[in-house]
């Protein structure tokens, strides 16, 4: 889901910026990739935990957390995109950000695949959640943001501003 402003609605960016986001993804819990993605280069490989073990890292990751930013992000270091950097191979260390899980479910595990759902504050990267429980994500959807939610989603209709305001409450 990703929600795109138009014409003189884009004055009213930044209300929606900071929304919370909601989030499905598959994690391969036996390797960590350079991305945390299957696009990277496999950095580790290693047996996947015990159900009981990817539970306790799992309620360790829920409220506020640090994590640190994945490499192949848009974050800027030194006034450049880190995936840019990653791409020519710069290797630089990667700050940390504090990030909101509100919520982080087990829906399935079967070793080594976790699908998860979560929802994350603003600027919480999925990616980094993945590479915190020492694997990487194999796939990734964003079912809300805000009251925006996927399941109503149309890409053959323009919600009006009004009615996007209105969501917002």
């Amino acid at each position: 889901l990703l929600l795109v402003l138009l014409g003189s609605f884009t004055k009213e960016a930044q209300r929606f910026v900071g929304l919370e986001k909601r989030y499905e993804t598959a994690v391969d819990l036996s390797r960590t990739t350079t991305t945390g993605d299957p696009e990277g280069e496999v950095v580790d490989e290693h047996g996947p935990p015990s159900l009981l073990e990817l539970e306790a890292q799992l309620d360790a990751l829920r409220g506020e957390v640090d994590l640190k930013i994945p490499a192949a992000s848009a974050v800027k270091i030194g006034g450049e995109r880190a995936y840019k950097l990653h791409r020519r191979g710069v290797a630089v260390e990667m700050p940390t950000r504090r990030t909101t899980v509100y919520e982080l479910e087990l829906e399935e595990y079967e070793e080594p695949l976790a699908r998860l759902s979560m929802r994350l504050s603003s600027g919480g990267y999925v990616r980094a959640v993945a590479e915190a429980l020492g694997g990487h994500c194999v796939s990734l959807r964003r079912t809300h943001v805000g009251p925006f939610d996927v399941a109503n989603a149309d890409p053959e209709r323009i919600l009006a501003p009004s009615d996007a305001l209105a969501a917002l409450g």
